[in-house]
This record gives structure tokens, C-alpha cells and sequence, in this order.
């Protein structure tokens, strides 16, 4: 698993250019597939007959990762950027990215430390403060060699470290592509589409017309949600943590998870001995919220590995975590009938 998500997370696909991430997956998913659908929004819904043939399930994770993209250039060639996605400002002063189709590096910059005033060091710096710098010449230069409405992802390598832990970018959600190509290797006993999405991190886009196009009976997000097991946080404040098992949610700000197959999921988990936790905070929102809203709605359930700081440059994911959700999700969906 951790070696599959490795080359996955490696993969740049910012919203809206998810093109190598999908060609990568493509050519996994082929060799035990019965069919392969590529739609106009750019989703690979790859087909597995099933054994039974009762009813059809869709299980579904999202292709596309947050970034940055290119707005303009400085007259002396520095890129100005906006964000794709939710990202923390925080982050970004310092980072490296991956620029344009060309992949040319770049690093993000702001006026120094040095030269700032006291009460601007205390302040998160706005977008309109920081700038890529590719080493162009000019803005001639910048711009010829990445035009705006190009894209930057950031320049992170996947790295092992700790008891069992992976930091890497993109972590949300291609830890749910490896599962579903894990998934992909056995005959399942429904009839089920492999949904891999696009353009879930600007508001579920992919999700909807993938749904409504294959009209499931039910349906299965996996997906990376937000770790709070940060030093001083107790109780409730700790809203999911890395390595404590498989995140299981009634609830976000997308979608009120159906209770039946929520329960169902719980009870798999406990006669499985797959160890699991509930999500303590109605946050977020996955693909879920759009599948369920597609033609008269859809019975939807969720699952998901917990993700320190998600949406960051590294993020942190538990390698367990990761193979649990794996056992839970084909568990979930060979008991579907």
C-alpha cells in the first residue's frame, strides 16, 4: 500500500490538470477491468462485473490535489499567484513548487525578515505579498515560460519516517486512488464503477456528473480527512488521530452520511477486528455531498484515513491507517447484495 501511495503522491495533479495522475491510474486499473470510461470532465470510471450482479455500487476517490496557479508576472519576472483549493497562507512563504507543463522550478517568496516591520512579522502575509520565483529575467520571460492559468504544485518528495509513517503532498486523496486500485484486483460481488474523480478540492465537480452518469444504488467515498492529535489537545479537541484507525463519519458539511450503511460499517469494522474512530467534529466535506444529491439521491457512506496537516506541502499519514482502510472498504463492499 505505502509503495503505491508513494508513486501516487509523487504525481502532480492540481485541479483541473489531472491528466498524469489519471494516465498513471489508467494504466494500473486496465489489466482488471471490464470496461474504462473516460468523461468530458476528465473522471476514469473503471468497471469490475460482479459475481451477483444484485444491485450496482460506486466507490469513489478524488484524482486532484490543492496548488497554486499562475495569474501574472512582475515587470522584473516574478509570478503572481492564487491558490486552487483551501490552502493555509501559513504554509506557503519559503515552499517549493513545480511550475507550468514544463515543471520548471520555482521557489514562493516575500519581502525578507529582515526588511519587515514588527507588526507585519506578526501578521500572516496576504497572496498579493508573496510571489514565485522561477529566475526569470522579466516578465516577458516569466510569462513566455509559465503563462498564467498554468498551474505550480508543490515539489515535495514522499518520505518515510518514524513507526510506520509516510509525509508526502497529495496525501488527500491519493491514499483513496491506492485503495481503489487495490480494490480493483478482486471480483467484487456487485457490479461496481471505480470512480476516480477530478476537481473535488473546488467544490465536488467531478463526483456529480460521474454519479449521475453511472446511477448508483449506493456508494463508497474513501478519502484523507484532518488529524487533530497535535501536542495539548485532549477529548472531544482531538477530532481524528493518525494511527488510531480507520475515520468513520455520520456527519460533514457536505452530506448527512446514510445511517444504515453507517452502522454497517461499524458493525463490519467490530466483527472484522479492523480498529476504527469517529470522526469528533462536523467538518470538511468530501465527494459524498455531490454523489448523494445526483438524480434523486443516492444512499452514501464514507471512510477515511486521518491526515496531519492535510492540505500542506507534507502531510502525515499512518501506513496502518491506510491498509485498515483498505480491509474495511473490502469488507464494506463485498457484504453489498
Amino acid at each position: 500500500m505505502i509503495e503505491l501511495l508513494k508513486k501516487l503522491c509523487a504525481l502532480d495533479g492540481v485541479s483541473g490538470w489531472e491528466d498524469e495522475v489519471r494516465a498513471y491510474i489508467r494504466s494500473a486499473a486496465e489489466p482488471f477491468a471490464d470496461e474504462v470510461r473516460e468523461d468530458r470532465m476528465g473522471n476514469l470510471l473503471v468497471f469490475r462485473k460482479g459475481s451477483q450482479a444484485s444491485k450496482t455500487v460506486m466507490v469513489a476517490a478524488h484524482m486532484d490535489e490543492v496548488g497554486l496557479m499562475v495569474r501574472g508576472a512582475t515587470d522584473d519576472g516574478y509570478l503572481r499567484f492564487g491558490t486552487v483549493g483551501g490552502i493555509d497562507r501559513r504554509l506557503l512563504f519559503g515552499k517549493t513548487v513545480r511550475c507550468g507543463q514544463k515543471k520548471l522550478p520555482g521557489v514562493i517568496g516575500m519581502k525578507a525578515m529582515h526588511l519587515s516591520k514588527p507588526k507585519e512579522r506578526e501578521t500572516v502575509p496576504q497572496l498579493s505579498d508573496m510571489y514565485i520565483d522561477i529566475g526569470a529575467s522579466g516578465k516577458d520571460d516569466a510569462l513566455k515560460k509559465v503563462p498564467p492559468g498554468e498551474i505550480c504544485a508543490f515539489a515535495a518528495e514522499p518520505v518515510e519516517f518514524g513507526k510506520g509513517f509516510l509525509k508526502a503532498k497529495a496525501i488527500d486523496d491519493r491514499l483513496g486512488c491506492a485503495v481503489l486500485l487495490r480494490l480493483l484486483e478482486d471480483k467484487p460481488v456487485c457490479d461496481t464503477w471505480f470512480a476516480f474523480t477530478v476537481q473535488e478540492e473546488v467544490g465536488l465537480r467531478g463526483a456529480f456528473t460521474a454519479a449521475y452518469a453511472l446511477k448508483p444504488d449506493m456508494a463508497l467515498i474513501v478519502e484523507g480527512t484532518t488529524a487533530a492529535d497535535n501536542p495539548g489537545l485532549k477529548g472531544a479537541e482531538r477530532i481524528a488521530a493518525a494511527g488510531e484507525g480507520v475515520v468513520l463519519s455520520y456527519m460533514d458539511n457536505s452530506v448527512i452520511y446514510d445511517r444504515g450503511l453507517f452502522e454497517q460499517m461499524r458493525a463490519i469494522a467490530d466483527a472484522e477486528k479492523i480498529p476504527w474512530q469517529l470522526k469528533r467534529a462536523v467538518a470538511g466535506g468530501t465527494d459524498a455531498g455531490a454523489v448523494q444529491r445526483s438524480r434523486g439521491g443516492v444512499p452514501v457512506a464514507g471512510m477515511a484515513a486521518a491526515v496531519r496537516y492535510i492540505h500542506a506541502p507534507a502531510s502525515v499519514v499512518s501506513a496502518e491507517d491506510c491498509e485498515n482502510v483498505y480491509k474495511l472498504a473490502k469488507a464494506f463492499i463485498g457484504g453489498a447484495k
